[in-house]
């Protein structure tokens, strides 16, 4: 599995191209780290956290955030099985984050208490998707 934990330039640059002034939705594919892996220094460091806890700990940091700039998990689930696609990527996290706008998002990721938190993530990560998405309609049928 390719390790995948934080954007690359291009890919944000990209994203911050895209229309800003609507809602988005970023489907979050996660997969754990067995053990967390802080940087040396790091109050953290050797204490022998799971990815999973370090995850929490960004949860539980970025929470305020999340409020405040009027985000919400919209839908989370439990991974069972890929029926198409690589057998390899097994996530420990899925989930879908509504912003209400890219502005939004652009808000939450360059706040001072945010990039504090990131440091969790990366320590719990093995890699990750971050796919933003459109909202549309629903429908009772595909395409």
């Amino acid at each position: 599995m390719t390790r995948f934990i934080d954007p690359e330039r291009t890919q944000f640059e990209i994203f911050k191209e895209l229309d800003r002034d609507h809602p988005i939705e970023m489907l979050n594919l996660v997969k754990f780290r067995d053990k967390a892996q802080y940087p040396a220094d790091h109050a953290l460091a050797g204490t022998g956290l799971t990815g999973a806890q370090a995850y929490r700990n960004y949860g539980s940091e970025t929470a305020p955030i999340i409020a405040r700039i009027g985000a919400s998990i919209l839908w989370r689930g439990t991974f069972q099985t890929t029926l198409i696609g690589p057998q390899d990527e097994v996530w420990d996290e899925v989930f879908i984050a509504r912003y209400p706008s890219a502005h939004a998002f652009l808000a939450m990721v360059t706040d001072p208490t945010y990039r504090a938190a990131v440091i969790h993530r990366q320590a719990a990560v093995e890699t990750s998707r971050l796919i933003r998405c459109a909202p549309t309609e629903g429908g009772a049928s595909f395409g």
